[in-house]
């Protein structure tokens, strides 16, 4: 795909990234965050996000959850960290995005669900968004989206 790319993230081990065209915004390229051993790989992001080259990186803004154990909390807090570096080191420019920020912009509640309806519908057909749990690749790509509408990049 030629054209400018924007790069989002949703972060953690069970997330997802996306890269959205703003010159072709029906395409977008959705896909789980590459894992090792139940937690991110760091490598294959990297490579990953050499190959794609985006311009610039929407992460969503997270923190520790309510009632989350503190295993899964650290673990979370791992993968963060881990995506926001590989950026980072890629020298992409970054911006972290509030889920309420983001969430507001397209008018969705915090259901995960939501979020994927909207992405099949603003990318019908591609079979990126089937499943029900692919609301992390959805979110990944409308993050990537609302970068883009509100001149964030």
């Amino acid at each position: 795909m030629a054209g400018r790319c924007i790069l989002g993230v949703d972060p953690g081990s069970s997330g997802a990234i996306a890269f959205f065209w703003p010159d072709s915004p029906s395409v977008v390229a959705a896909e789980d965050v590459p894992t090792v051993g139940g937690a991110l790989d760091p490598v294959t992001l990297a490579a990953k996000l050499r190959l794609m080259q985006p311009a610039a990186a929407i992460v969503e803004q997270v923190s520790a959850m309510p009632k989350q154990g503190v295993s899964s909390t650290f673990k979370f807090g791992m993968a963060y960290g881990q995506a926001i570096g590989v950026i980072a080191a890629l020298s992409i420019p970054m911006h972290l995005a509030a889920p309420g920020r983001w969430k507001k912009h397209f008018r969705l509640s915090a259901d995960k669900e939501e979020a994927r309806a909207l992405a099949l519908r603003f990318w019908p057909g591609q079979g990126l968004f089937e499943r029900k749990k692919d609301h992390g690749r959805a979110e990944a790509a409308l993050i990537a989206r609302f970068g883009v509408e509100t001149g964030l990049v």
